[in-house]
């Protein structure tokens, strides 16, 4: 086996490995894009269950458009294969071979300027595969890892065509205007990189003193970026009548102050002080000296800030463990691994030692930090699709057919695995998939939020919990108690997290008891259940049996 592909296996089992322990678990947020990739494979076009309007219910259409292309294969949402449901193997052994991208890209960038790749490739696939924030969003069945892919890519390609003096060429424009197309519509923060090749360019002025040839060059890979990202807004708005996703509508994403600056800290904490300042300060040391590769190293540095400022605009993520950072690891670590390279290989005795030295001292406090932080999100991993689907999908259609309601709806805030089983209309509190919502979020018209729900859509069934209840007022709504009954109240929340029927939709006292006996066993059974599991091989509207993995 060569060395060039021992260093990159090397990287990817330290990948796949630490990305086991996290088994089964997606993210519900994932199947929210897997409901529409299953639309769309079938003809409904995008929207988020058959019957439903379209809403651009996803901010991620090439990862979506994937997964769809996975399933007109028969790759994905069909079934399993050796015991796990393709639900979970496809998106995964996706992102595995986008990691496997991402350390054939770091090879390039090593083999750029020393002779022996396989060594930096090697330590820069060990120490991705060491940081939790990347491997678990890598894995979670979100378009993370492709979006890290394009960009450390983008990255890579004027990374080597400064060093080979081919910056200003077609070739590259084009590559990197579609790369920066590409992650543009795998993320709406994408749109960042469209400037990563102009500000290559104008550090590259001082050298070349072309300006007019570099405009030149910087409209064309503009114009190709364009094209598609162009293309799509105005698919959007004639498909769904805005400029923006509806996911960005939902979120109310505000416009970023001087204060989002200081969210950096965060990233910073998250590392560990130490190894940031030990890590600038030998990149420092290296751009102070005359290293023939210096230039290439300047270039590294404008996508990697890019990623950090695209980090800090974006509204603060509640689900832990950075899950917009990903960019930020290995395009961080590419520099790092670079510049701590050469001071350790063409360095002086000393110089050597004192880096060396300083690498390990940082290193063990962040090692350990990174193995609780992967531990205690194993323990307990972000909102499992299979709990949703079970919980909210499965439950909801045996309290639907317990009471003989044939076309009813159901609201309720977490709706991903609630998609992919319900054969109820799912009317979604959080407004990621109704736009309607999702006005009432950016209007902050938590009142009129009200209105709609209980004046116009009239859900058969509500469940409401935590922040949702705190934050649209639901529970406290005198027309709940008016007209839904309870079916299942929390012991320890109360109303504030509770499911509710319409007490219209109820036939006979004896069915509402027979719901909330049901409901009274499989709530505790459910909520025992591991939440690395998965729940079954497929996850089809209408099921009412809950899942085991």
């Amino acid at each position: 086996m060569s060395a060039p592909v021992l260093a990159v296996l090397t990287g990817t089992l330290a990948l796949a490995y630490h990305g086991s322990r996290y088994g089964n678990w997606i993210v519900d947020d994932a199947a929210i894009t897997f409901a529409y990739a299953r639309s769309v494979s079938e003809g409904l076009g995008p929207v988020a269950q058959a019957g439903a309007d379209p809403v651009e219910g996803f901010s991620n259409p090439t990862w979506m458009a994937l997964l769809a292309l996975g399933r007109l294969l028969g790759l994905f949402d069909r079934g399993a294969l050796l015991g796990v449901p393709d639900y979970v193997a496809f998106p995964k052994a996706v992102a595995l071979l986008c990691c496997v991208g991402i350390l054939v890209a770091a090879y390039r960038v090593f083999g750029a300027v020393t002779r022996h790749a396989w060594l930096p490739t090697v330590v820069f696939g060990v120490a991705l595969a060491a940081v939790p924030s990347f491997v678990i969003w890598s894995f979670s069945g979100l378009e993370n890892a492709l979006y890290a892919l394009l960009v450390v890519w983008l990255a890579t390609v004027l990374f080597l065509a400064v060093l080979g003096d081919r910056l200003c060429t077609t070739r590259v424009a084009v590559v990197v205007g579609v790369l920066a197309g590409a992650a543009a519509l795998t993320r709406p923060e994408g749109l960042i990189y469209a400037g990563t090749y102009p500000f290559v360019l104008l550090l590259a002025l001082p050298r070349t003193r072309a300006f007019g040839r570099s405009v030149g060059f910087a409209a064309l890979s503009t114009a190709v970026f364009a094209v598609p990202v162009g293309g799509y807004f105005l698919w959007r708005y004639v498909t769904f009548g805005r400029w923006l996703p509806n996911t960005a509508v939902a979120k109310d994403q505000a416009l970023p102050g001087i204060d989002n600056l200081l969210r950096t800290g965060e990233l910073v904490a998250y590392v560990g002080t130490p190894i940031v300042l030990v890590t600038v300060g030998v990149v420092g040391i290296v751009l102070g000296r005359p290293v023939w590769w210096r230039r290439g190293l300047l270039t590294l540095l404008v996508p990697t800030a890019l990623a950090v400022l695209a980090y800090v605009v974006l509204q603060p993520d509640w689900m832990g463990e950075y899950r917009f950072a990903t960019p930020i690891w290995p395009l961080a670590l590419l520099v790092g691994v670079l510049a701590g390279t050469e001071l350790l290989s063409r360095g002086r005795t000393a110089a050597r030692a004192a880096v060396s030295a300083a690498l390990v001292v940082t290193l063990v406090p962040t090692g350990l930090s990174f193995v609780d932080s992967g531990r205690e999100f194993a323990s307990a991993p972000t909102v499992p699709t299979c709990r949703i689907a079970d919980r909210f999908g499965v439950m909801f259609n045996v309290y639907a057919d317990t009471l003989g309601v044939r076309d009813g709806s159901v609201l309720m805030p977490d709706v991903g695995g609630t998609l992919l089983t319900s054969r109820l209309e799912v009317v979604d509190q959080a407004g990621l998939v109704d736009a309607e919502v999702a006005g009432f979020y950016g209007a902050g018209d938590m009142a009129g939020l009200r209105d709609h729900v209980f004046d116009e859509v009239r859900p058969t069934f509500i469940h409401s919990h935590g922040a949702w209840s705190a934050g649209t007022g639901l529970p406290d709504d005198p027309r709940l108690a008016r007209d839904y009954t309870p079916v299942h109240v929390d012991p320890d929340d109360g109303r504030s997290n509770a499911d509710w029927v319409r007490r219209d939709a109820v036939p006979d006292r004896d069915s509402l008891d027979a719901v909330r006996a049901y409901a009274e066993v499989t709530i505790p059974a459910i909520s025992a259940e591991p939440p690395r599991r998965h729940c079954g091989p497929t996850l089809h509207p209408g099921r009412t049996e809950t899942g085991t993995g």
